[in-house]
């Protein structure tokens, strides 16, 4: 090769390697924002929220209120009911056999007429007795269940046990508003009227 040669050789200018791009790496894409936009966190307004929580707050303690009051009534009414039931069953335990004394009081009256009969020979007298024993019989067995005759001959009239189905003027020492006659006796059962006394009252 001559000095020539090797001169344009030399010269000739070597062809340049292309370079390989690095990928660029994608980013998300980001809304441009104007110059005046602001961005604002996201957090709840504490303010806001607090108004909101105790409105829920009193509407709830509203609603346990009225639970407990009704709760309350409820539980006073359940105790009126069984008071009163029960004082219904001690009133029927005690004034137990009362319509029964009420229809045997009439059938006393008719033996208490019968005793009253004047006896004539021996035989009324001995049938005297048997109304006599009967009467008693029966009388006893009303007072042990708590039937027993209001006192009313010689006593104040007092309305609340006695029943004046006439009146006399006073008599000689009588005093006013006294029971002069009695027309048909009165009874209590235990400590309630059955029967009020018929009587005839001085005024």
């Amino acid at each position: 090769m001559t000095k020539q040669e090797k001169a344009e050789k030399q010269e000739k200018p070597v062809a340049e390697m292309p370079e390989t791009e690095t990928p660029k790496e994608e980013t998300p894409f980001e809304p441009e924002l104007e110059a005046d936009e602001v961005i604002e966190d996201a957090t709840p307004d504490e303010d806001a929220a607090k108004p909101d929580l105790a409105a829920q707050l009193a509407e709830l303690q509203k609603k346990y209120d009225d639970l407990e009051d009704s709760f309350l009534r409820s539980q006073a009414e359940i105790k009126n009911i069984q008071t009163r039931h029960q004082k219904e069953q001690a009133s029927l335990l005690k004034y137990d056999g009362q319509s029964l004394a009420k229809d045997v009081l009439p059938v006393l009256d008719n033996l208490e007429r019968a005793l009253a009969t004047e006896a004539t020979d021996d035989s009324a007298e001995s049938l005297k007795k048997g109304v006599q024993m009967t009467y008693d019989h029966m009388k006893h067995a009303l007072e042990d269940h708590g039937v027993k005759e209001i006192e009313a001959q010689g006593q104040a009239f007092d309305p609340t046990i006695h029943q004046a189905v006439q009146t006399v003027a006073v008599d000689g020492d009588q005093k006013a508003d006294t029971v002069v006659q009695v027309f048909q006796k009165g009874y209590y059962l235990k400590d309630r009227v059955l029967r009020p006394a018929m009587v005839v009252v001085a005024q």
